[in-house]
């Protein structure tokens, strides 16, 4: 197995109304996009032709929505990371996330 080609942790993923996990990862590899609970054990995984991931229409930068084996998940990413300044907005994790997914899947750039 390669190295991600993207990866993200400390991530709120969330099915409907519910809270499935407030520091899961997200990880697309090998095709693949998996949605892993802090432990690693998998929520759910598709292959990246098959996922669809947009960007709510309301919401805040740090929101993207994935679309897997007919499950809609609101994934809440935050690039803890790099803290911005004060007054600074953070870097737009979601759009990253969603720029990821189409390039994986052979639909971007």
């Amino acid at each position: 197995m390669g190295e991600p080609e993207f990866r993200a942790t400390g991530v709120r993923i969330g099915k409907r109304l519910r809270s499935l996990t407030r520091a899961g990862q997200v990880r697309i590899s090998d095709g693949r996009l998996e949605l892993l609970t802090s432990y690693g054990s998998e929520i759910d995984s598709a292959p990246v032709q098959a996922v669809r991931a947009s960007k709510p229409w309301f919401g805040p930068d740090d929101r993207a929505t994935a679309d897997l084996n007919g499950n809609r998940y609101l994934l809440t990413l935050g690039d803890h990371d790099h803290d911005p300044a004060p007054g600074e907005p953070g870097p737009p994790a979601a759009r990253r996330f969603i720029e990821a997914v189409r390039r994986a899947a052979g639909r971007g750039d």
